[in-house]
């Protein structure tokens, strides 16, 4: 069940060495600081003057920064968070969402061996609290018109000594602008190791109050061969433009398009908007965005553009996706009419890119997670932790000594220790694995249906709905029943021209049955006007489930 067979010039010029056993791995040096592989080794080098930042503000007004200008007002903000008490293993929040302050605020942060608490825009008051008091930030650095509202938690937070705010401050907080104009004179960078904690990311929260996730400095060189094989080997080319829609207080919008853009030293463009799908086109042609990351849901709603090239100078190249399966439809689209590659990743934010594909090195099996990447394992067990057989359903774990591998949940050893299946790490997510080495995606193990003795995972459902022309986007859930112990039930928004009804639920259902096994197909289909969404911007199955227990007994509507 090996995956395809990558050749060894390849994975020696991503920077992999070979084990005693024959498996490649993944370097990781001893000491270890993002900061000068992100930006100090460019501005001290021929990139200095080259664009690493464009901004495009919500007027229109686009501002650019050089690697040499990254580099300055982050020794400036490191200097003024010195002089203020912080130290190597403080917690500096960032709350500023896709803002050049974000960036410079992770830099000055690496440099002092502090860590940084990513926060998002998204977050009301309670988990804002919540996550500031968890981890004992000591620093708060945010954006005025999102913290006005806020101001009156600073007196519930006694570790909150500093707040740096973009432009409209009180008294007691300073103005980010005067942090990164002054003198970075005698600023003394940590000497870190790569294990030292630099990232602390906290989940959305879809079940309680968010957690805080830790990575080390090492996240950035265990990434760095995985992040090159998604972006189809293409990041050692000259000239690229990165960015993503996706919530930079995420793994995924800041780690996987911010770190490879500058890591390489391109350029990333940051931009607030809320995702349509037409803006998106605009503004990947407007900044020639040649790399991204989005998530299907959003790839989904670029196949409702018609012409997407019409009136664009689009140079777009490879998008990275994960968190769903994409339906072999919407890869089609992308191929044909869009023109890209689309790689699927799987990860989680405790442990990534362990599976994935890259069509420069092997055919997309479309609705496949991918094959295990080099320098990772990646198995299916059962509940005993024994590998199951080729074609059955297990839960995906990897090794405790996976490059990409959290330190453990912020202050939660015990959380941190339930991982632990013997010698392998949990996801609690269930695949297959074919006899070519790719993984196919069942779901959460609370996604799993169970109905009448049946194994039914939601995704090859969706996969096979999606393709109707009526079924703009599909979740497929277990609902209740007294019989079964669970059914089959999909909660379907309509394309555009469609009106919902018995006829069409029994031509969906026949849809299905014509397609899969019989048991599979959806005895209950209910019409909603927009999918629930996580924070990260994943269907959440969690609130249809939710929704529906609220109602009591389901049925078609």
């Amino acid at each position: 069940m090996q995956g395809p067979s990558i050749p060894h010039g390849v994975l020696e010029g991503l920077g992999m060495v070979p084990d005693r056993g024959g498996r490649w791995r993944i370097p990781v040096p001893d000491r270890f600081n993002m900061a000068d592989a992100l930006v100090s080794g460019h501005a001290r080098g021929s990139r200095r003057d080259h664009i690493a930042l464009v901004f495009e503000d919500t007027r229109g007004g686009i501002r650019s920064w050089t690697y040499g200008e990254l580099e300055r007002q982050s020794d400036a903000l490191a200097a003024k968070l010195a002089s203020r008490g912080v130290t190597k293993g403080d917690v500096v929040a960032i709350h500023t969402g896709h803002r050049p302050e974000t960036i410079i605020g992770h830099l000055a942060a690496y440099k002092l061996g502090a860590i940084v608490a990513t926060m998002s825009q998204l977050y009301g008051a309670d988990t804002m609290r919540h996550i500031l008091a968890d981890s004992g930030a000591a620093v708060l650095i945010t954006q005025d018109e999102v913290w006005q509202p806020l101001r009156q938690l600073r007196s519930v937070l006694s570790g909150l000594h500093t707040c740096i705010v973009t432009v409209d401050v009180a008294a007691d907080e300073l103005r980010f602008e005067d942090c990164i104009g002054g003198d970075a004179h005698g600023l003394v960078r940590a000497d870190t190791c790569a294990a030292d904690p630099a990232l602390l990311i906290y989940t959305s929260g879809s079940t309680g109050l968010p957690k805080g996730i830790l990575h080390g400095h090492r996240i950035l060189p265990g990434y760095r061969p995985t992040l090159e094989l998604f972006f189809n080997l293409e990041l050692r080319d000259r000239g690229l433009v990165f960015w993503t829609p996706a919530d930079w207080a995420w793994i995924g919008g800041f780690v996987d398009v911010v770190y490879p853009a500058l890591l390489f030293g391109h350029k990333v463009v940051a931009l607030q908007r809320r995702f349509e799908a037409d803006e998106a086109l605009d503004i990947m042609s407007r900044h020639g965005v040649t790399h991204s990351l989005m998530t299907p849901t959003a790839l989904r709603r670029l196949t409702q553009i018609a012409a997407p090239h019409s009136g664009r100078d689009l140079r777009l190249r490879t998008v990275f996706t994960g968190g769903e399966a994409l339906s072999a439809e919407t890869y089609a689209w992308l191929r044909d009419e869009l023109r890209i590659v689309c790689n699927e990743g799987y990860g989680m934010s405790e442990v990534n890119h362990m599976i994935g594909n890259c069509q420069k090195l092997a055919p997309i099996q479309p609705g496949s997670m991918g094959w295990e990447f080099p320098g990772h394992r990646a198995l299916l067990v059962d509940d005993n932790g024994n590998e199951v057989a080729p074609g059955e359903i297990g839960e995906v774990v990897t090794g405790e000594d996976a490059p990409t591998l959290f330190l453990g949940y912020w202050r939660n050893p015990d959380l941190t220790a339930s991982l632990r299946l013997g010698p392998w790490v949990r996801t609690y997510d269930l695949a297959s694995r074919d006899e070519r080495g790719y993984f196919w995606y069942k779901g959460r193990k609370d996604d799993l249906i169970k109905s009448a003795g049946y194994r039914i995972g939601p995704f090859e459902i969706e996969d096979v709905m999606v393709q109707h022309d009526a079924v703009a986007e599909v979740a497929i859930i277990g609902a209740p029943d007294a019989e079964r112990g669970q059914i089959v039930k999909a909660f379907v928004k309509l394309s555009p021209g469609f009106q919902p009804g018995d006829t069409l639920v029994r031509e969906l259902q026949q849809h299905v049955r014509a397609r899969l096994a019989a048991y599979k197909y959806p005895r209950v289909i209910e019409f909603i006007d927009a999918m629930p969404l996580t924070s990260t911007g994943k269907i959440s199955r969690g609130a249809l489930r939710r929704l529906d227990t609220s109602r009591g007994e389901s049925g078609a509507s």
